[in-house]
């Protein structure tokens, strides 16, 4: 029986309570020594009779935190005769910082417990909950290294950090009102709105109708009533794009269908936004005119004392960034940029590190991975290379490989802003920062254009690192599956290797080496990106005939239009051939009408799904043809079975058009799992992998599940990142890892 070591801790052990969890251990078994952190990790000197219990129990850790490695040496001592927290020291880089927590039960009742030393603290937290990665400037994770380091604790937090008898002991976040971070409200000119009580004066303008910009952990939103959410679409010029909610919980199920996997997202220490189902699909049609509706509860004793002092149930929040730019952190920003979309500012003076985005989630997939969820760590054996993927061109993140796991960054948005390409710098900077610098293999996408993949050859250069470009959508299914498998690969765009641009594909093999074995039917698109902007333009080039023209007279297109459009397609100029998923869905969206202009990514095939979530699907006849060794299903075929239907449909029925509707997303949903099904049958292989930003479409998605489970083939999808191209970065590292391993 051992009664003295040397113990080493690796792993999410900064941040997370570790030593306080530590020191309240050895006090219960007698043992003596010390804890400290080193780098990213704990080192623990102890020596005791029960011993080998300590070192068991110090390896569960405390709850926030996830154990890599425990090692135990050798060491004879001498050992101090009590057991003390010491000072932090300098170390390996082995680990990572949690994401920031939503506040705990506990901090809640401190909050709202009048008499209390927290009473309506709104930075309230403890060693289980608040900012975590938003404040992390270095690590080891001290107070000194975080943004809270301008706010010294007064006596009396100094006494609860001090105190191992208390939840607050060693917790780096630890204020209160008389030591911490403060909050000032401005008006739109920034005059400060004279007031007692900031959050209560907050509540009163938003329940009369005003829109407030709120600094939150990891930038700023914008808030306001259900009464003037129309409002703040005009001032925004987001006629269409749905907003999010933060609703109290007792409310939700007023509004949505929740189930119980849905509940426990809800309430779980990230908070995310959940994407739930309407109760009534045509409610809350100002704050999101989809059968859809984004909910998320508070998360900060910000938000949970703004409920308290607010009459009305829910509040619209949603990020005061234009979509596919960086969040907002700081106040002169918000101001210069928010000046005449808001009435109010509610800000704090605590520095915001590392911006972090909203997570969302919809049927238990990662829409964005972000508050909560992100930096996302993950075991992997990819050997003992440094490796960095800098991630696809939309929606973009970040993951960086080294000693077993892989490290993925927050949402970052899309890189072909430059605010957002600056943040895609300062994130591999920051993130570097805090697992080590220094890279041996740099993976990006294969399309030469993207800036991301001009950045990751800058980087190379300067690390002198190799570079792996990685296909778009091979990229998808590595990050789905490293087994052999059929991977289905269903999104919007992304650079294929013959030059065109793919996003209905179907592959065979293992990363690194897919075959690609099927798509979806190459067909134009006229005018290229324009395209994705107008999808009738997008329907023009699948169906450019007689019947598409007359439907395009009716809805104002002139001879000039129409003539230039069929000179495009005729003649291939300034055309583009796809295979997308995507702009598929975005025709049959045109030709019924629902949508003709996009104005929010993903706008046409998102209306079209709620249209179609009323309707009644029907199996159609599928047509399709060999090219070689590949299958290709005929979209063309399916999109003029939409019109035909369309055209005998008398004053515009609207149940008619659903179950149209319904019936080709069930039928297109059939073609691709019909061809998965046959490369896998054909090739003896027992797995299909699904991925891309159209799987989060339910009918789209479960059709394909159902085919494949009813052909007795084996069928998965990634359930730790997003479907989308949040996943890409991750898919990238790991075919840079086994590509090198190959050589």
């Amino acid at each position: 029986m051992q009664r003295s070591g040397r113990i080493q801790i690796r792993g999410i052990v900064q941040g997370v309570g570790f030593r306080p969890f530590v020191y309240a251990a050895a006090k219960s078994l007698g043992i003596r020594g010390t804890v400290t952190n080193l780098g990213s990790e704990v080192e623990i000197r102890a020596s005791g009779d029960r011993f080998d219990e300590f070192v068991r129990e110090i390896s569960q850790g405390p709850p926030l935190s996830r154990i890599d490695r425990v090692e135990v040496f050798e060491d004879a001592g001498p050992f101090p005769d009590d057991f003390s927290i010491l000072p932090s020291r300098a170390g390996s880089l082995s680990g990572m910082i949690p994401p920031d927590i939503a506040i705990c039960d506990q901090c809640i009742s401190d909050i709202t417990t009048p008499g209390g030393r927290y009473d309506e603290y709104w930075c309230t937290s403890c060693v289980n909950c608040g900012p975590r990665y938003s404040i992390i400037e270095t690590l080891p994770y001290d107070r000194e290294r975080t943004s809270m380091n301008i706010f010294p604790m007064c006596p009396e937090c100094g006494r609860e950090y001090g105190d191992p008898g208390c939840r607050r002991h060693h917790a780096q976040t630890i204020a209160c009102s008389t030591c911490g971070p403060g909050l000032k409200l401005t008006d739109a000119e920034g005059n400060i709105v004279p007031c007692t009580h900031v959050i209560a004066e907050t509540a009163r303008l938003l329940d009369t109708g005003a829109v407030v910009a709120i600094r939150g952990i990891g930038g700023f939103h914008l808030a306001c009533i259900e009464d003037s959410a129309r409002e703040l679409k005009r001032r925004l010029g987001r006629s269409e794009q749905p907003f999010a909610i933060m609703v109290k919980p007792d409310f939700i199920d007023r509004i949505a269908i929740v189930s119980g996997e849905d509940r426990m997202i809800l309430e779980n220490c990230q908070k995310p936004i959940a994407v739930l189902e309407k109760r009534d699909h045509e409610a809350h049609g100002d704050i999101s005119n989809l059968h859809t509706i984004g909910c998320m509860f508070p998360y900060t004793g910000l938000h949970h004392l703004l409920f308290s002092h607010l009459s009305h149930p829910l509040l619209i929040m949603t990020s005061a960034n234009m979509p596919g730019y960086p969040m907002i952190t700081e106040i002169d920003t918000a101001m210069a940029r928010m000046h005449n979309h808001v009435d109010f500012f509610l800000s704090h003076n605590r520095r915001i590190v590392n911006r972090c985005d909203d997570s969302v989630v919809r049927d238990g997939f990662i829409i964005r991975l972000s508050r909560g969820m992100a930096p996302r760590r993950t075991a992997l054996d990819l050997g003992r290379r440094s490796i960095l993927a800098v991630g696809p061109e939309l929606n973009s993140n970040i993951t960086i490989y080294r000693d077993g796991f892989c490290t993925t960054s927050p949402h970052i948005g899309n890189v072909r802003n430059p605010q957002t390409y600056d943040y895609l710098k300062e994130t591999i900077g920051n993130l570097g920062r805090l697992l080590g610098r220094g890279y041996q293999y740099i993976a990006h996408d294969a399309h030469p254009q993207f800036l991301s993949t001009r950045y990751a050859k800058e980087l190379a250069e300067q690390h002198g690192a190799t570079l792996v470009p990685v296909q778009h959508h091979q990229a998808h299914i590595a990050a789905t599956t490293q087994e052999p498998c059929i991977g289905i690969a269903i999104d919007g765009v992304g650079y294929g290797e013959d030059n065109t641009i793919w996003g209905g594909e179907i592959f065979a093999g293992t990363v690194p080496h897919y075959e690609r074995v099927g798509h979806l039917e190459v067909v134009p698109m006229p005018g290229g990106d324009l395209a994705t902007r107008f999808p009738e333009r997008m329907l023009y080039g699948m169906l450019p005939c007689d019947a598409t023209v007359a439907l395009l007279e009716s809805r104002g297109w002139t001879d000039v239009e129409l003539t230039v459009l069929e000179a495009q397609v005729s003649r291939a100029i300034n055309v583009v051939p796809t295979s997308s998923t995507g702009r598929v869905l975005d025709a049959a969206s045109a030709l019924l009408g629902i949508c003709r202009e996009r104005t929010y990514d993903g706008e046409p095939a998102m209306k079209l799904e709620s249209f179609a979530a009323g309707g009644k699907a029907e199996p159609w006849d599928l047509t399709c043809i060999r090219e070689g060794e590949r299958e290709v299903l005929s979209t063309r075929s399916l999109l003029r079975e939409v019109m035909n239907r369309a055209e005998r449909v008398k004053d515009r029925d609207t149940s008619a058009l659903r179950n149209i509707a319904a019936s080709f997303q069930f039928n297109l949903a059939r073609g691709i799992a019909g061809m998965a099904i046959h490369a896998a049958v054909e090739r003896d292989i027992s797995l299909v992998a699904l991925s891309g930003g159209v799987a989060y479409n339910r009918a789209i998605r479960e059709t394909i599940r159902s085919q494949v489970a009813a052909s007795g083939i084996g069928f998965c999808m990634n359930p730790d990142y997003p479907l989308g191209d949040g996943c890409i970065s991750f898919g990238q590292c790991i075919y840079a890892g086994i590509t090198a391993g190959d050589e």
